[in-house]
Order: structure tokens, then C-alpha cells, then sequence
């Protein structure tokens, strides 16, 4: 560690501008704080995590059930950045939980729903066949749990929004400018960049999949997600969004299948497959394959006519997305060894997306050292050191 310090660029350096680092931007922005966002490429690309044109919302977390406070928070900060730059960010279109009763997805989402007393409506197959006609296929034992607080989080747009209304009160930011090295100093941080070093007080990494190459300590794997799209041989008023929500849904041998119906004035279906560690690449971001092949929709490709018919098994689009997953599944978030100089945030597992604007808030509660809103303890990155 170096002995002596320079005069400071900022307050405060944000690296990684996606959906979590420009949250926590624009939450610091507004609180008056002088920072400073870093991201290797453009804000809103397709490198990283936060693309895809839609993400899934719901409050009924079953990933844990400490998440519940951090996602109702997050969808009212989601309408705090509405407000404050005019923008429609998340569709409230309701989201759908579907799966045995007692298994991972429904059996989660109600054993959340119970402990934090969440609205939800159970549905048996019967139900869910009439109320969703695209989940036709539904077996006789398998039942529905529909959130009506859920609904599509637009990613893009949210990390635009974010990023200018932090902008608009009075962040720096450098795009397209790489981060070489992060060096802890007497007093602060240096951000080591190709363009200049960056000295300030604290430095939060929120990186994604380029997350462990800066914090080489947290046991990151980087997984390649590919994305697809399909659109049905003719118009079928089974696949709108209005009568397919966003959904995940468990089947029959362990495989989850996710997506929503047809937005407005667009012709596909996102539809895709959860990985569950078991179909999907470990990659280096550094050199990974953005091409794609048949390889990237084969399983849901034998998947879909059997689950969802009518769709067909060939997807109209398919891109490759990138996301760090831990050994447990829930986030890093909080200081690292408890040096209030350096705070991380990523490892989103896939499911991390509709807590980015709560993430945001709990970041600059972290850097102006609050105690969290709720209990957060099993995100700490310590966990793994």
C-alpha cells in the first residue's frame, strides 16, 4: 500500500455503468456526493449483463427470502427515476410463478410470499389453463402463483435514466475508458484507467462479469447466457404480453423455462432457459465467443413444443449475454474485509436485475457508511474470504 496521496479526483468512483453501477451513480449524484462512473464501453451495450430489451420484476423472491424488502424497495425506486426523467422504465403486467406446489419456483415464491405477507393468487392447472392459454401443456399437479406487482423492467432504458439523472446532478462520466487495476492508498483509492489515474476517497466496483478480474479474492465464475427470441408462424393472441406475463416456470425434470408474450408493436416472444448449472459455458469474458449456433437453443429448442405449443422450436434471434454467479447464488454486496474505502456489488447469478435501483440506494448508504435499510448479511463478500 502506497504511503502518500495526491490531491483527489472525486468523492467517489462508480466502475462498471450497468444496471447496478448506474444506480449507484445516480443515487449518489443526487445525494450531493461528488463522484465519478467508469465503464469499459458505451453506456447501455450489449457486453455485459444489462441487455436484452426486458427483465423479469417480482417481489416474490425465491432465490432468498431476505431479498423481498430489497425488490419492493427497488420498485418504488423504479418509480422515483420514472418521475425524476420522465421515462417508462417497468410494465407492471403481473408475473407468474409456475411449478409443482412444493417445488423451487411456486413452492419459493409462496414460502416468500408467506413470510412477508405479499399478494399473491394461487392458481391450480385448471385456472391457469383459462387465464394463460399459452400454458396450455400445464400438468395436472403443477399450479400458478401470480404476483400482481410484478412485471418487465426495461433494461436499457433504466441504465440510460440512471445514468442521465446522475448527469443532471452533476456526476462525471467516463465511458469507453478501461480500468486496469484498483489500488487501495492511505486515505482512499487510486482507479487505475488507460486513459489517467483517478484518486478518490472510495471506490466501488460493480463491474459484472469483469468483477473478479479487479477483485481477484471473490470466487467468481463468468457464465455465458445465451438469449433468444421467437415468432409464432401466425399472429395468435395466446402470445401478447397481455395474456402471457412474464413468467418462470419449473417442469417436470428440473428444467425452468422463463420469458413474456409479445410487447407492444413487436412480433417475438422472449422466451429462454434457466441454467441451474447445468447447460450453460464458463467463460473468460476477455475472449469469449459472441457468435452463436445451434448448440445456443438446442435444449429449449426440444423443450418448447412440448411446454408452450405453437411457438416452434427455431428461435427468430438469439444473442449471447454475460453474467458472474457465486458458489451460493446471492449477490456480493457491502465492503470488502470491512475497508470502508472499497465497496463491491455484483455476482447477480441472473436474478439480480430487478434489485438494481434498491442495490443503488443500498451502494450509497454502504459509501456514506449507513446502516442498511434490512438485513443484507448474506450478501457480504467477506462470506468467501
Amino acid at each position: 500500500m502506497a504511503s502518500t496521496r495526491i490531491s483527489k479526483d472525486a468523492d467517489v468512483a462508480v466502475v462498471g455503468l450497468g444496471a447496478w453501477g448506474a444506480c449507484a451513480l445516480w443515487q449518489l449524484a443526487k445525494r450531493g456526493i461528488d463522484v465519478v462512473g467508469v465503464d469499459r464501453y458505451g453506456i447501455a451495450n450489449v457486453h455485459g449483463s444489462s441487455h436484452g430489451e426486458s427483465r423479469m420484476f417480482r417481489t416474490a423472491c425465491l432465490e432468498h427470502p431476505g431479498l423481498v424488502p430489497l425488490a419492493r424497495r427497488s420498485g418504488e425506486l423504479w418509480g422515483a427515476l420514472e418521475a425524476e426523467t420522465g421515462t417508462r422504465l417497468l410494465e407492471r403486467t403481473g408475473a407468474m410463478l409456475i411449478g409443482p406446489r412444493d417445488g423451487r419456483i411456486a413452492g419459493g415464491a409462496l414460502a416468500a410470499a408467506r413470510e412477508h405477507g405479499l399478494e399473491t393468487e394461487l392458481l391450480d392447472a385448471a385456472a391457469m389453463r383459462r387465464r394463460v392459454p399459452a400454458h396450455a401443456a400445464l400438468p395436472d399437479d403443477h399450479v400458478g402463483v401470480f404476483e400482481r406487482e410484478g412485471g418487465l423492467a426495461l433494461p436499457e432504458r433504466t441504465i440510460r435514466a440512471a445514468v442521465c439523472a446522475a448527469r443532471a446532478a452533476g456526476a462525471v462520466v467516463f465511458d469507453h475508458t478501461r480500468v486496469t487495476g484498483i489500488e487501495l492508498v492511505d486515505g482512499g483509492a487510486v482507479v487505475h484507467t488507460a486513459l489517467r489515474p483517478l484518486h478518490v476517497d472510495r471506490v466501488v466496483v460493480a463491474a459484472g462479469p469483469w468483477l473478479s478480474q479487479l477483485v481477484p479474492e471473490l470466487p467468481l465464475e463468468v457464465v455465458r447466457m445465451p438469449t433468444t427470441w421467437f415468432t409464432p408462424a401466425q399472429p395468435d393472441p395466446r402470445f401478447t404480453l397481455e395474456n402471457l406475463p412474464v413468467f418462470m416456470r419449473e417442469l417436470d425434470g428440473g428444467d425452468v423455462i422463463w420469458g413474456h408474450g409479445q410487447l407492444a408493436d413487436h412480433d417475438e416472444l422472449k422466451l429462454g432457459l434457466e441454467d441451474g448449472g447445468r447447460h450453460f459455458r464458463v467463460v473468460d469474458p476477455e475472449g469469449m465467443d459472441r457468435s452463436v449456433s445451434p448448440v445456443d437453443w438446442s435444449v429449449l429448442a426440444g423443450i418448447l413444443p412440448r411446454a408452450i405449443p405453437g411457438v416452434g422450436a427455431l428461435p427468430s434471434r438469439v444473442t449471447a449475454n454475460l453474467y458472474a454467479r457465486t458458489p451460493d447464488g446471492q449477490f456480493v454486496l457491502g465492503t470488502l474485509r470491512r475497508d470502508p474505502r472499497i465497496v463491491v456489488a455484483g455476482g447477480c447469478s441472473s436474478h439480480g436485475f430487478k434489485h438494481a435501483t434498491g442495490i443503488g440506494e443500498v451502494i450509497a448508504d454502504l459509501v456514506q457508511g449507513k446502516p442498511a435499510a434490512f438485513p443484507l448479511g448474506f450478501t457480504d463478500p467477506d462470506r468467501f474470504l
